[in-house]
């Protein structure tokens, strides 16, 4: 069975979804614009994008607990 490839857009679309935001919304849009012209940030979004693409299909739990660490890590639990 060949494995199916995330796309840029996929990745993008799943990191916005888990932000509660819209593809096309400001904070959405700011990001795309800073991993053109960033290559630590690009670097790391290729990182994650192989990840997700590694564990696709597999039931991954991220407890909620952990959810909320890592928005205050990135400094977006108060956006």
């Amino acid at each position: 069975m060949k494995e199916k490839k995330s796309s840029c857009h996929d990745v993008m679309s799943h990191v916005c979804d888990t932000l509660g935001e819209d593809m096309n919304s400001p904070k959405c849009v700011e990001m795309r614009k800073h991993l053109e012209s960033c290559t630590n940030c690009r670097n790391y979004f290729e990182s994650v994008k192989s990840t997700i693409t590694l564990f696709a299909g597999e039931e991954v739990e991220f407890p909620e607990e952990a959810h909320a660490e890592l928005l205050k890590f990135l400094n977006l639990d108060k956006q």
